[in-house]
C-alpha cells in the first residue's frame, strides 16, 4: 500500500466547509428557536400574525437569518465539491446540485416570510380585505414556507447520502463516521418522502426525528474536519 496526497486546495476546503456547516448550523437554530418560534402560537392565527406585525423587526432577522443559511449552504456545497471530486466526480457533481436545491428551498422559506409580511403590511391595496381574510392568506404563506423546508429536507437527504458515501470510499474520515452519515442522511431522505405522500407520517414519528440524526452526523463531521481535516488515504 502507498499513501496518495491531499493537495492544499482540499485541505483548506475541508477547514472552510467544517466551520461553513456549523455556522449556518448556528444561524439556523438561533433563528428558528430564539426569533421565530416565540412567536407562534399553535392554533391561533390571529394571536400570531399579531406577534409578527408587533414585532416585525424580529420577523425580518429571521428571514434574514434563513437567506444567510442559504448562502453559506451555497458555500459549503463549493468546499465539499472541491474535497470529494478526486474521488468521484460526476458524485460529487450530482450531490452539489442537491445542496443547491436544498439551498434554494431555503430562499424559498425566506420569500414566503417576505409574503407573510406584505399581507399584514396594511396597505392601501389590501384594504378590500376584511382582518380575517388576511390573517388565513399569511398563514397560507406560513404553510408554504413550512412546506419548502421539507421538499428541502428530501434533497439534503439526497446530498448528504452521495457525500457520506463518497466519504466512505475516500477513508478521508473514519468510516465509522461515514457509515452513521449514510444510514442518517438515507433515513432523512426517506422520512421526508414517505412524508409527502402520507401526512400522517408527521404524527406517528416526530417530525424532529426526521433532520436530527442527520444534523448531529454534519456537525461531527464538521468538527472533525476542523479539528483534523481530511486525511491522507491509502492506495493500492
Amino acid at each position: 500500500m502507498r499513501t496518495t496526497g491531499i493537495d492544499v486546495r482540499s485541505r483548506t476546503a475541508a477547514k472552510v466547509a467544517g466551520f461553513t456547516c456549523l455556522f449556518v448550523m448556528a444561524v439556523a437554530v438561533f433563528a428558528h428557536y430564539v426569533l421565530y418560534a416565540p412567536l407562534m402560537v399553535p392554533g391561533n392565527v390571529a394571536e400570531t400574525t399579531r406577534n409578527i406585525v408587533a414585532h416585525e423587526r424580529l420577523f425580518r432577522l429571521t428571514l434574514g437569518c434563513y437567506l444567510i443559511f442559504g448562502v453559506g449552504t451555497v458555500v459549503l456545497l463549493t468546499a465539499l465539491y472541491e474535497i470529494l471530486k478526486p474521488v468521484n466526480q460526476g458524485l460529487a457533481l450530482l450531490a452539489a446540485f442537491f445542496r443547491m436545491a436544498y439551498a434554494l428551498m431555503w430562499i424559498v422559506i425566506g420569500l414566503e416570510g417576505f409574503g407573510v409580511l406584505r399581507v399584514l403590511s396594511g396597505a392601501a391595496y389590501l384594504q378590500g380585505f376584511e382582518a380575517e381574510r388576511l390573517q388565513v392568506m399569511a398563514r397560507l404563506h406560513l404553510a408554504a414556507g413550512f412546506d419548502a423546508y421539507y421538499v428541502g429536507l428530501l434533497f439534503w437527504g439526497f446530498a448528504s447520502t452521495v457525500c457520506s458515501y463518497l466519504w466512505f470510499k475516500s477513508n478521508y474520515v473514519p468510516r465509522g463516521l461515514a457509515v452513521f452519515g449514510v444510514i442518517s442522511s438515507a433515513w432523512c431522505a426517506a422520512c421526508a418522502l414517505v412524508f409527502f405522500v402520507f401526512p400522517g407520517f408527521g404524527k406517528a414519528i416526530n417530525l424532529y426525528s426526521f433532520d436530527s440524526p442527520i444534523g448531529l452526523f454534519e456537525m461531527a463531521l464538521s468538527v472533525w474536519l476542523l479539528v483534523k481535516g481530511v486525511r491522507t488515504p491509502l492506495a493500492e
